[in-house]
C-alpha cells in the first residue's frame, strides 16, 4: 500500500551535503526540533529535512512500513492504527510535530522497550546521505535481508553524526486485543522487587513504572491472557489512556517539575543510588530518572560515578552545566571515530552533537 504524498527532496538534500563536504562546512541537521534539547548544540549551517516526508510503502500483511525521515510520527501512527497495528517500541514524541527520522536518529524508546524491544530492533533498513553527499541504502524490508543490516542499525541513536536519514523501513506489530493498567501503593524498594519478580514470570507485562509511591503495571495481549495476568498481579485497575503517553513524552508531573533530569541506564536489580533528588523507575527498573528542582544539584561526576559502579551509565537528559552523554572509554571512542571517518570523513554532519571528538 503506497501513500499519495510525494515530497521527495533526496537529491536536493544530497546536493547540499556534497557542496558542504567540498567546502568543509559543518551542517546542523534538524527536522521538527522536538529532540533538539538532547546533546550539544551544533555550530553549522542548518539542513532542514522536515520537508522530506510521506509514507513510501506500507504492507500491513507483511508488517512493514517505509516512510521518509521527515514524516510526522503522528501520521505514521495514525496510518498504522487504521489497520490495527502499531510501533511496538513506542517512540517518544516530545512535541506535536515529532518526525520518524528524529525518533530513529535519537534512538529513543518508550515504556514498552524492555518487553517489546528497542527502536533499533525494529529497524529493517534505511536510506541515508553520507558525509560525501552520496545516497546509500542499508538493509531491506524483511528481517531475512541481512545485507548491511548492522549498518542500518548504526543509525539508531547516532543523532545524525553518521548520515542524513532519508527513509526508514520498520517492522510493525498488531495492536494488542486487550490492555489493562494495575496500580498499587509501594515503596521504591518494594516496587523494584515486584518489577523484577513479575519480569521473571510468563506475564504479558508491557509497562512497569513507579513514582511518588505508586507502582503501575501495564499488561497487554489476548483477552484471556490479560484477565489471567490481572488476577496474578493484583492491584487496582485504573483508567490509564493518557498515563503511558504522558510517561513516554515526559508530560507526567514527575518530569514537568524537573529543572534538571538525569536518565540512569542500569541493570534492573541494581540497588538504589545515593543521589540527591527524586527518583522514578521505568522499564522495570532498568531506566531510572533522577529529578532535581535545583538546576545545579546532582553533581555530574558523582552521578556518573554512581551509575558506573552500579553497572550502567548516566545521561543528562534535561538541564545545563554538564555534557549530556557519559564520556566513552578510549577504546570505544576510537571505534566511534573510525565509524565517523568511514561515513563522514570531512566531519561535517552534526559535529559535536554526541561527543566533542565526533
Amino acid at each position: 500500500m503506497s501513500h499519495p504524498r510525494d515530497d521527495d527532496l533526496a537529491d536536493a538534500l544530497a546536493a547540499r551535503v556534497a557542496a558542504a563536504c567540498e567546502a568543509g562546512t559543518p551542517l546542523a541537521i534538524h527536522g521538527s526540533g522536538s529532540k533538539a534539547f538532547l546533546g550539544a548544540a551544533v555550530a553549522g549551517a542548518a539542513l532542514d529535512v522536515s520537508g522530506h516526508c510521506g509514507i513510501v510503502d506500507y504492507q500491513p500483511s507483511e508488517l512493514v512500513l517505509t516512510a521518509r525521515a521527515g514524516t510526522p510520527l503522528a501520521e505514521v501512527e495514525a496510518a498504522l492504527a487504521e489497520r490495527g497495528q502499531c510501533l511496538a517500541f513506542e517512540p517518544p514524541h516530545f512535541g506535536e510535530s515529532a518526525t520518524l527520522g528524529g525518533a530513529i536518529a535519537a534512538g529513543l524508546s518508550g515504556p514498552a522497550r524492555p518487553f517489546a524491544g528497542a527502536a533499533r530492533d525494529f529497524l529493517l533498513g534505511v536510506k541515508v546521505i553520507n558525509g560525501r553527499g552520496q545516497i546509500l541504502r542499508f538493509g531491506g524490508q524483511v528481517m531475512k535481508n541481512v545485507a548491511g543490516y548492522d549498518a542500518a542499525r548504526l543509525m539508531a541513536g547516532a543523532f545524525g553524526t553518521l548520515g542524513v536519514l532519508l527513509e526508514v523501513s520498520l517492522k510493525v506489530l498488531p495492536r494488542p486485543a486487550a490492555q489493562a493498567t494495575l496500580a498499587r501503593e509501594a515503596s521504591r524498594a518494594d516496587a523494584l522487587a515486584a518489577m523484577i519478580d513479575f519480569a521473571r514470570q510468563p506475564l504479558p507485562v508491557t509497562g512497569a513504572w513507579w513514582a511518588d509511591g505508586q507502582l503501575c503495571l501495564r499488561v497487554a495481549g489476548g483477552e484471556q491472557a490479560v484477565a489471567d495476568a490481572r488476577r496474578r498481579i493484583g492491584g487496582e485497575p485504573i483508567k490509564a489512556d493518557g498515563l503511558w503517553r504522558d510517561i513516554r513524552d515526559h508530560r507526567h508531573a514527575f518530569f514537568t517539575e524537573a529543572a534538571r533530569l538525569w536518565r540512569l541506564s542500569l541493570p534492573p536489580a541494581a540497588p538504589a543510588l545515593a543521589s540527591p533528588g527524586e527518583i522514578a523507575l521505568d522499564w522495570g527498573g532498568a531506566q531510572r530518572w533522577l529529578r532535581s528542582d535545583d538546576p545545579a544539584a546532582a553533581d555530574e561526576a558523582a552521578v556518573r560515578e554512581a551509575a558506573t559502579r552500579a553497572g550502567g551509565h548516566a545521561t543528562l537528559f534535561r538541564g545545563t552545566g554538564a555534557a549530556a552523554f557519559q564520556p566513552l572509554p578510549p577504546a570505544l571512542l576510537a571505534l566511534h571515530q573510525r565509524l565517523k571517518q568511514a561515513f563522514d570523513p570531512a566531519g561535517i554532519l552534526n559535529p559535536g552533537r554526541l561527543y566533542p571528538d565526533l
